[in-house]
């Protein structure tokens, strides 16, 4: 079996655009989970002579190429600015770079130690310690978008000091982008694979309804300040029981994630008008992130939900994304009459690795 090398990790609160520069190194872009096929660079090297790339319209002379860290800054800058910008996701969980875009899975080892000592005689059996093992194993998924640009319309485009090419790339990279927030939520079913996301690991929890209000409401709309944050309150006193006191939400890191419609209701004040939920929440909890996704509202049945999960339990992070090519340039065609490319990347959406450290909440 062979190991999966990591190549990166980057917090959740640390994934941001990425604007290439002199420095950017092939190893660099490898660490983001940006690549491209040998074949592909040497399409660049055969046809980057004969059409116009990423730089001002209109052109007078076309950068050499040297190197492929260079090929990648002049053709595909502002599309690495794309992908590697943080999305809903990435803003929750981070993002770890892991695996191989032709890799077919990413299998993640669960390690339990048993052992439960007994009280000590000289006629008693020995009570042995042992270890457990699982397997959680998810599919790679590939997607792929493609670019092409014609001579007539890169000259129109030219007079109107727009970049043809520039812009179908760009969009070439959202849409790629996009995708893989949508698996890093829902993950993907094609058939028989396992791809989950945020929403749906098999390993999460139930989801809990939280209390009713004094005006017999469980939703955020009808509760009070102090209603609303009881609400909170109880999830992370339950994430503390659910650890054994692990996970101790007054000092350790972790994520309130919110619908998107109920974030507004975080700014809801005390009777005094002196601190919203917001700031309590803050106050209470300093090491607690506050995310929000649209993709929470009636996520549970058409119910708005908000999850609360630890960062880490024991020094290992509670859920991950494993992403193996955030963007990949696979080819360069020359054509007759214009160009054509294609873009990839690969995902194995998320792993809840210790489903203990996950609460999560409906019905606000």
């Amino acid at each position: 079996m062979r190991q999966s090398e990591i190549l990166s990790y980057i917090p959740a609160e640390k994934v941001h655009s990425y604007a290439m520069d002199s420095k950017t190194t092939k190893q660099t872009l490898e660490k983001l989970g940006i690549g491209y096929t040998m074949e592909a660079f040497a399409d660049i090297k055969q046809y980057s002579h004969k059409y116009g790339m990423d730089a001002a319209i209109p052109m007078v002379t076309t950068p050499g190429v040297s190197s492929p860290a260079q090929v990648l800054q002049h053709w595909i800058a502002e599309a690495i600015e794309v992908v590697t910008a943080a999305r809903e996701i990435d803003s929750i969980v981070g993002r770890t770079i892991a695996g191989n875009w032709a890799d077919k899975e990413i299998v993640q080892r669960v390690l339990e130690r048993t052992g439960r000592p007994r009280p000590y005689g000289d006629d008693t059996d020995i009570p042995l310690s042992s270890w457990n093992a699982n397997y959680e194993c998810r599919d790679i998924v590939r997607f792929e978008e493609g670019c092409m640009v014609g001579i007539l319309e890169q000259e129109r485009a030219g007079r109107m000091m727009i970049s043809a090419e520039t812009e179908k790339r760009v969009a070439a990279a959202e849409a790629l982008a996009i995708e893989m927030n949508n698996v890093g939520f829902y993950g993907y079913n094609s058939g028989n694979n396992r791809t989950y996301g945020f929403l749906n690991d098999p390993n999460l929890p139930a989801y809990v309804t939280v209390a009713e209000g004094a005006k017999s409401d469980t939703k955020w709309s009808t509760k009070s300040y102090d209603e609303i944050c009881t609400d909170i309150r109880t999830a992370m006193n339950t994430l503390r029981a659910n650890t054994g006191n692990l996970f101790r939400p007054e000092r350790d890191a972790a994520v309130l994630s919110v619908s998107i419609s109920c974030m507004e209701f975080l700014s809801v004040q005390n009777d005094m008008g002196t601190r919203s939920v917001y700031e309590w929440v803050k106050s209470m909890y300093p090491n607690v992130r506050i995310e929000s996704a649209v993709q929470l509202d009636g996520a549970n049945g058409g119910e708005n939900i908000f999850v609360v999960h630890a960062e880490q339990l024991n020094g290992k992070r509670v859920m991950d994304q494993y992403i193996q090519e955030v963007f990949r340039l696979l080819g360069v065609e020359k054509k007759a009459k214009g160009f054509l490319e294609d873009y990839s990347n690969a995902t194995a959406g998320i792993i809840v690795r210790q489903p203990v450290g996950v609460v999560r909440y409906t019905g606000i």
